[in-house]
């Protein structure tokens, strides 16, 4: 099997070559940003149509926190749009016969009933935050639903909840919350401060899911003979922002006191995913957070050593 991963050098994708590379009978399609620009249409015909690739899983996107989301919704809308749009297209048209579009628990509405089934997609309005993001992961997803109607293509998708792992992106504005956490405690611990402030109380849940967590769970849906047309991939629990902070600081061996400033916002009191789909059809994580954390924090200590740390 040819199988071609879109996106390889990012957290998902890394972590997708990991999972498949050692696999009997699998062989890698790999093209770096530079040999292959995912916003070019021609290119990514040209691509499809010389090396017949029999899966394409596409973990390509720009991607970013709340802030980088608020800051470039434009560039957000755009390159993922034409991400999408070039890599499901150009697959039907140079004959792929399977595709996995990888999307985002963003897609749901704002105010989505908790835990979110992959039911109420498009039923109220999504968080303004991060709306211009979502809108492109939708319509991937829909493009995939659409064209396996029309053409009888098996393009289908997968919605992760929050992620994490090797290779996350530490940038001090534009992160997620969890390597946001680890950069900001392992330097409180390198530099043993008697404190650090956290914003907000600490109330709201989230659920994480470590990476390669996700790519197990891509080569099972990958595997399907007849899979949903998109299905949420989560753990199914949640913690508190305060559990994970504490969890974080204790990993990263931070000794002080961590004090909450309720004066900054909270955001959505929580966002889970409702991943009984995909757990009656066999799967469910198996990395817990503690575990996840301190296997992340060891990748980031090593990425600093290295020099190739994503900030």
């Amino acid at each position: 099997m040819k199988l071609f991963i879109a996106g390889h050098q990012g957290m998902v994708g890394s972590a997708l070559v990991r999972r498949f590379q050692n696999q009997p009978g699998v062989t890698l399609l790999l093209r770096s940003r530079k040999e292959l620009d995912l916003t070019s249409q021609t290119a990514v015909q040209a691509f499809y149509e010389a090396e017949k690739p029999d899966l394409a899983i596409i973990a390509a996107a720009k991607v970013g926190g709340i802030h980088a989301n608020n800051t470039y919704p434009a560039e957000f809308l755009f390159d993922n749009l034409a991400i999408a749009s070039n890599t499901i297209h150009g697959a039907y048209r140079a004959g792929v016969k399977r595709l996995l579009f990888l999307g985002s628990s963003c897609i749901y509405p704002k105010l989505a009933p908790q835990p979110m089934t992959e039911d109420c997609l498009l039923t109220s309005a999504l968080e303004p935050t991060n709306e211009a993001y979502a809108i492109a992961k939708i319509t991937g997803l829909k493009l995939c639903q659409y064209y396996r109607k029309q053409y009888g293509v098996l393009f289908h998708s997968a919605m992760p909840t929050n992620l994490y792992g090797p290779g996350d992106n530490y940038h001090p504005q534009n992160s997620h919350v969890l390597p946001a956490l680890i950069s900001r405690f392992h330097t409180a611990a390198q530099e043993k401060r008697p404190e650090v402030v956290a914003w907000g109380t600490g109330s709201p849940k989230r659920e994480f899911l470590h990476v390669d967590d996700l790519a197990d769970a891509c080569a099972f849906v990958a595997g399907l003979e007849n899979p949903p047309d998109w299905i949420n991939v989560g753990t199914g629990t949640d913690v508190t922002i305060r559990e994970l902070t504490e969890t974080v600081a204790s990993v990263t061996g931070f000794q002080g006191k961590i004090t909450w400033d309720s004066t900054k916002p909270d955001g959505t009191p929580r966002k889970l995913m409702d991943v009984s789909r995909l757990r009656n059809l066999g799967w469910t994580a198996s990395i817990g957070l503690r575990e996840g954390v301190e296997k992340t924090y060891a990748s980031f200590l090593s990425e600093l050593a290295a020099g190739r740390l994503r900030a």
